[in-house]
């Protein structure tokens, strides 16, 4: 019952996935014919980058926290 109902569930998702592909995004077109959706992505991506060193630099310290204590 459970596979039934996640099939179910999987099958009406991707319905809709696809049902949305047919509406074109008028946003996204007046930022690329302008060419500010490069200053979006690489505002995005500076962003991304910055959180992911962020998270290292947290985990580094975190292990070196630990390694202290265990000692």
């Amino acid at each position: 019952m459970k596979k039934l109902t996640l099939l179910l569930m999987l099958v009406l998702s991707f319905a809709t996935a696809f049902a949305q592909q047919a509406q074109p995004v008028e946003m996204a077109d007046a930022l690329r014919s302008s060419g500010k959706i490069y200053v979006v992505v690489g505002t995005i991506v500076i962003i991304f980058t910055g959180l992911a060193i962020y998270l290292f630099t947290i985990d580094r310290r975190l292990k070196k926290i630990e390694k202290d204590q265990q000692a």
